[in-house]
Order: C-alpha cells, then structure tokens, then sequence
C-alpha cells in the first residue's frame, strides 16, 4: 500500500472521476486511464481472437489432425506455466505501464510475421509452432502485469468493476472476432485475419502510450528475483482461500476448457459447419461469457463470489457434458451460451478475489499464479485432450472433462465454510470494499 499520505493524494488525484455519475455497471468509465485501456484492448483483442480462430482453422486445413491442434495450443501456452513466475516478479518489481507497452510490441511483430508467412505461400506447421511459443513466452509477462496493472487505472472501490468490464471486453472480441474471422477465412483465408489482428494492435498501445499514471504503488524492492518469486509462492500456499482458488481453476483449465482447441473437430465433422460454423460456435461461448461479465460487473460488493465460484464451475461441467454429445448444430450453438456465461463467472470471480486478497507488493506474483493455473496449465490439457480425442473420440473427451470440472466444483463448495473468515480479514487487510466474499450472506464492509 502506499507508503504514506502525500502519495495517496497523488495517487487520487491521478484518478479523478471524470464528468457526471455514472450508472453502477459502468463506474471504471470514470477513470480516464481505463477508457484508454478499454477502448485499445477491445479493438485489438477482436483481432487476436480473430487470429485464434484462424489460426486453429489454418492448422486444422493442413493436418486434420486433432493430436496437431492440441500440440499448437501447447505450445501457445506452456511458456505462460513456465515463466509467469518471473513475469510476476517483472510486474511486482518495474514499470507496469511500460512492461505491458512492451509485450503489446512483441505481439505485433508475432502476428506480422505469421501474416507474411501464410499470404506468401511459405507457411508451415513448425514455423506456427514457433510463433505460438513466442506468443506464449510474450503473454507470460504481458499478463500479470496486465491485471497488476488494473489497480493502477481506478480506485480500490471500483477495482472488482474493472476486473469485470476487463472481462467484457475480452468477451465481446471473442463474439466479434470468431464471427469475422469464421467469414473472412471462408472468404479470403487465414492470411488477412493474422493480419488485421496485426494492425489492430496499433490502438492499444496508442492507448496505453497516452495514459498518466502518476504516484506508485508499493513494490517489492528487496531480495533477489528467486527469493521474490518464493516469497510469492509460499504466500499463495499459505494463504487457505487463494490456494483453494487457484487450485480449481488450474483444475478446470487442464480438464474442462481443452474443448476449445477441439472445437475445429466438433464444428467440421461432428456439427458439419466447417469454418462459418466454427466461428458461430466460438462466438456462441462469446456471447454467455460477455453477459456472465456484464453480471459480475453490476455487482458492488465482494460478499458470495465464493459461492459463484463453486455454482459457476459446475454448470460448467454440466453444459461441457451435454454439448459433448450433441449432433445439431444449433443446439450445440445454444448449449455454448450459458457454458460461457459460467465459464467466465468462475474466471472473473476467481480474479477478483484473488486482487482483493492480495498486498500491491505482491500482486503481480498472485496474478501470475492465476495466469499459471488458467492459461498454463491448458496446454498440458490440449496435449492430453488432443491425445485423447484420438483415442476415444472427441466427445468421450470433453464429456470426461465436464464431469471433472463438476466434481472439482463440489469439493471447492464443501470448503468454502473454513475458507470464509480468513478470506474475510484478507480483503478488509488491503482495504478493499467488500466484506465476507466466501460465500456470506451479509457481510461488514472493509473502510478504506
């Protein structure tokens, strides 16, 4: 927290609401800084996902191969397991604004490069896997300290908020994106789409770029690296309802969100949709999960996201059982929608809750742990499920991760009694608003 009072007024002052009230839904609009933020992400992040669906479409066209597909998501995402450790203590010990700058950079430069590549002719598998990697290895420090960095565009009151229109807006590119990229590769191929989501990057860093971020919140300055990165591990472990957290989602990423990289598989020759039907599927889940933030972002306390959390990850599981072993296309498409909505309740809850219990010295490593357990932990699924899917089939597959996801979420529910006080004294700790978030029902509220 910061160190004394001058720089609390600095740092307030840097983030003065901007014109009248605005409606609860809405409030992190207040902030200049996060308009800025919300308006370049969402351009760009139309385009990755625009680049996502492509991607997976080109690999898929080349190989069919489903083992392939779930190698390409491996190597996409194991660098976020390997190096988000060091990426938080990056994000906890430097400049978040310039850090994310960076990574944003390193993006584009990805995308150009795979857009050359496939318009000229010259693509193969190998040269996407390496692309991928280097994807991976720029997202493991893009996003700790990306979520770190939050904090540093609103208040603490309107920090869940912002969490929450965060996820919005990945979640309305991810409808957007998916649409566009399911037409234009249908119509002009994959090369355009990697190259829109190229030029798309431009917006966010121009937005980040133009941000004032004044004052600076507490970071960690002592120790070395290794010794930081322990520290934020054993702070995890030894921290009931952040451990418990993490755990179910590193549980449901290596189980239950794989179908996503099968997905090619279910919309060509399950659904018989080809690459449209792809899109509309992936748009379909876009669409729950956008309405699943919108929800989280109406809320004003911190009081039973544990419980969301425990509700969200079982309907989860149970929606994955049922698209499993649909064979029409529409009802598939229908199915998505509140297996979206749940997924992205399940994430953004675990995301609050993980901020509001976490010191600013150590947010960065916190994020990064959730990083870890959300993107790093999914490639050894897409391995596994590519694998797998091979074997048994691809419904057998994501059936089997449901119902996983279905048990995982019991087990989190039956704990949430234990984990309610400690996870109560944490939040009113970082002077956050909020009260009992693990599954109370009325709850005092932290004073800042």
């Amino acid at each position: 927290m910061p160190e004394n009072d001058a720089q609390v007024t600095k740092i307030a002052a840097s983030k003065r609401r901007i014109g009248p009230p605005l409606p609860a839904m809405f409030r992190s609009f207040a902030f200049r800084n996060f308009r800025l933020f919300f308006g370049g992400q969402i351009i760009s992040l139309t385009g990755t996902w625009m680049q996502t669906i492509a991607q997976a479409w080109l690999v898929y066209r080349m190989t069919g191969s489903s083992l392939l597909l779930g190698a390409v998501g491996f190597a996409g995402q194991i660098p976020v397991f390997l190096l988000s450790p060091v990426g938080g203590i990056v994000a906890d010990r430097g400049n978040r604004q310039k850090i994310v700058i960076a990574t944003q950079a390193s993006m584009m430069v990805e995308a150009f490069l795979l857009a050359w590549l496939t318009l000229s002719g010259r693509i193969r598998v190998w040269e996407i896997v390496a692309l991928a990697t280097a994807l991976g290895i720029s997202n493991a420090f893009d996003i700790p300290a990306r979520q770190a960095f939050l904090i540093e565009m609103v208040d603490r009151e309107t920090l869940m908020n912002a969490i929450a229109l965060n996820s919005s807006m990945f979640n309305a590119a991810r409808v957007v994106g998916p649409a566009v990229a399911g037409i234009l590769v249908a119509a002009i191929g994959e090369g355009w789409c990697f190259f829109a989501n190229a030029v798309s990057y431009i917006a966010v860093i121009a937005g980040l770029m133009m941000m004032r971020i004044e004052g600076r919140f507490e970071r960690q300055e002592r120790g070395s690296a290794l010794e930081n990165v322990i520290e934020g591990f054993r702070f995890a472990k030894r921290t009931a309802p952040i451990w418990a957290l993490l755990l179910l989602v590193g549980v449901v990423s290596l189980v239950a969100m794989p179908y996503t990289v099968l997905m090619p598989i279910f919309a060509d020759r399950v659904l018989h949709g080809g690459a449209r039907g792809l899109g509309l599927l992936m748009g379909a889940t876009g669409i729950g999960a956008l309405a699943g933030a919108l929800v989280l972002a109406a809320r004003t306390r911190l009081e039973g996201l544990g419980r969301w959390v425990a509700i969200s990850a079982a309907a989860f599981g149970v929606t994955l059982v049922v698209f499993a072993f649909s064979r029409w296309f529409w009802f598939s498409f229908v199915v998505l929608v509140p297996a979206g909505f749940a997924m992205m309740l399940e994430m953004a809850c675990t995301n609050t809750l993980l901020q509001a219990m976490s010191p600013d010295r150590l947010r960065g490593r916190v994020m990064a742990l959730y990083s870890m357990m959300f993107m790093g932990l999914a490639p050894f699924g897409s391995l596994f499920a590519g694998g797998v899917a091979d074997t048994i089939g691809v419904a057998w597959t994501v059936a089997i991760g449901g119902i996983v996801c279905l048990a995982s979420a019991a087990w989190f529910a039956k704990r949430i009694p234990k984990l309610r006080p400690e996870a109560r004294q944490l939040i009113i700790a970082q002077q956050l608003v909020g009260g009992e978030p693990v599954g109370a029902t009325a709850a005092p509220r932290a004073t800042p």
